[in-house]
């Protein structure tokens, strides 16, 4: 059993974790953030369509309300008149409309992007228990989201009350102008207000992200048995892993022991390394280690190398440079091509012997391999 501490959820959430989550339509979210971005284009909106459209709302108004009194009794026309000033409106906001919502398709990519999930979907007798909902409101969570909407407002309020009140003279004066002047400077001083909310809602959002990423990760966090369990799985377990790097060592060495009885040589230690050479010229410029092996492994090659007729070479040093420096199937390094020369004379000459005859070869003695090869220097339990 887990102890107590296993089941705090301490550490951070894995890879897999982020991802689940976000499978099941769980992402970073800011409000704050979408709000900020949607006014900010709206704003920027207003600024750059806000003369030419004023002017043409204006123009709608004045036409949409000139009428001759025989045309009150033609209904049709008045329908296409209504259709004829409908239009015109709809044409006149629709490049702010169309921005804002862009906006609001664009800002959720700033945090968590969109997420499509079939999950949040899914019919759960859960979100219908009051419980669960009461709890939610009385939360960490519902608390924060209080103090959120309580400080949006407040400062809406204050941004719009200030202005109010440091325009109030500006604003009865507008009374005594002209209508077209006085609507475009009432049309700045609304700007002028939502640039300002605006400014001092990125407060917010400011303060809100970090919150909402903070917070996101540490629904998302997992306790050490999670942490564990989620590596178990990923990874596998460890006793299967084993048996199964087992089993793979075991099948290649079979696969290696059925090349011992093509091999030209079987170079020896003479206990400790076996180290099976083959050279086909017409395949590689030079040997080729086909089989190699240690202790009980190099005695199984010895043994399969004299019971198929396979020449063995006591040399020590090199058959100890040849298992360190060589792998299987790969040709022998360039520095031990001139030591390999003497061995594979003496098997050419000695397979000529068994066919023609005559004169037994000398075994090669003395092969000393390049310094740095072998791995017995400062190693003596190599030398057995």
């Amino acid at each position: 059993m887990a102890d107590d501490s296993d089941l705090e959820k301490t550490e951070p959430a894995s890879g897999r974790r982020l991802e689940q989550a976000r499978e099941e339509g769980q992402v970073p979210q800011s409000r704050e953030l979408a709000t900020f971005i949607v006014l900010v284009v709206g704003v920027a909106a207003l600024y750059v369509l806000g003369r030419w459209g004023g002017h043409r709302l204006m123009h709608m108004l004045r036409t949409g309300l000139s009428f001759e009194r025989v045309q009150v009794f033609d209904v049709t026309g008045m329908l296409i008149a209504l259709y004829d000033v409908a239009m015109e409106g709809l044409l006149t906001v629709a490049p702010l409309l169309l921005a804002l919502v862009a906006a609001t398709f664009v800002s959720p990519f700033v945090m968590g992007g969109w997420v499509f999930s079939s999950n949040i979907l899914r019919f759960d007798l859960s979100r219908l228990n009051p419980m669960q909902g009461l709890g939610r409101m009385f939360s960490t969570h519902g608390l924060a989201e209080l103090v959120k909407a309580t400080l949006k407002a407040a400062v809406v309020g204050s941004v719009g009350t200030w202005v109010v009140w440091r325009e109030r003279d500006h604003l009865f004066g507008l009374m005594l102008q002209p209508l077209e002047a006085s609507m475009d400077e009432f049309a700045s001083l609304v700007l002028f207000a939502t640039l300002l909310i605006t400014c001092s809602l990125a407060l917010l959002a400011a303060i809100d992200v970090p919150y909402q990423l903070w917070e996101y990760h540490r629904k998302l966090r997992m306790s050490k048995e999670e942490v564990r369990k989620e590596s178990k799985e990923q990874e596998g377990d460890p006793q299967i892993k084993a048996r199964i790097r087992a089993a793979q060592r075991e099948m290649s060495r079979r696969r290696m022991m059925t090349q011992v009885p093509q091999a030209d040589v079987v170079v020896t230690n003479p206990t400790h390394y076996a180290v099976a050479l083959k050279y086909d010229p017409e395949k590689s410029g030079a040997p080729v280690v086909v089989a190699k092996g240690m202790d009980l492994v190099a005695q199984s090659i010895r043994e399969l190398a004299k019971e198929n007729g396979v020449p063995i070479l006591e040399a020590p040093p090199l058959a100890r440079a040849l298992y360190a420096n060589c792998e299987l199937d790969q040709q022998i390094p360039a520095a031990l091509y001139t030591v390999v020369a003497e061995v594979m004379a003496w098997v050419f000459q000695l397979n000529h012997w068994i066919a023609e005859g005559g004169m037994p070869p000398e075994q090669p003695a003395g092969l000393a391999v390049p310094p740095g090869l072998d791995p017995a220097v400062g190693d003596p339990d190599a030398t057995r």
